[in-house]
């Protein structure tokens, strides 16, 4: 059973809202270079590439694969755009390998504010903008069993 980090104390008697998770969104994998990563798991597991983007502000380059129809969550391949992005201090530290596990919320600021009164602490004050336009936060990973917890809210659908 995974112990309350120090930091989170739970008042007695209170009863928390729900944090608001839908679903697994996907698992983030850190990779040295993101075109030998996918021609990797193409050619070995038979994944597809469904998005691919950079994110200027994130400072890495990434891409969403997907197996079977795609309809489930998606393995995330993150590499580094530039030598100061937190992708590239991840790969610096830890080497290749799993950074990040990520859930769908409706609402990510609810999400935050939920957790923040469970006393953990999140990344970044407000989201930010994530893969195709979704906004996030972070779980530090301290304060959820060293897990970076990704919260996903998906952008709206673009209406033609």
């Amino acid at each position: 059973m995974m112990q309350r980090p120090p930091s989170v104390t739970e008042p007695e008697n209170v009863t928390f809202g729900d944090v608001g998770l839908l679903r697994i969104d996907h698992v983030g994998v850190a990779v040295p270079d993101l075109d030998i990563a996918l021609r990797f798991y193409a050619e070995t597991f038979g994944m597809h590439c469904v998005h691919q983007e950079t994110n200027e502000e994130q400072g890495v380059r990434e891409a969403m694969l997907a197996v079977g129809d795609g309809t489930g969550p998606r393995l995330q391949l993150l590499a580094p755009a530039r030598p100061d992005s937190a992708i590239a201090k991840f790969l610096d530290r830890n080497g290749p390998g799993l950074q990040q596990l990520a859930y769908t919320v409706a609402d990510v600021e609810a999400a935050a504010d939920a957790l923040r009164a469970r006393g953990l602490r999140l990344l970044y004050d407000t989201p930010r903008r994530g893969t195709a336009g979704s906004r996030i936060n972070f779980v530090h990973p301290k304060d959820a069993g060293g897990v970076l917890v990704e919260l996903v809210e998906s952008a709206p659908p673009v209406r033609h």
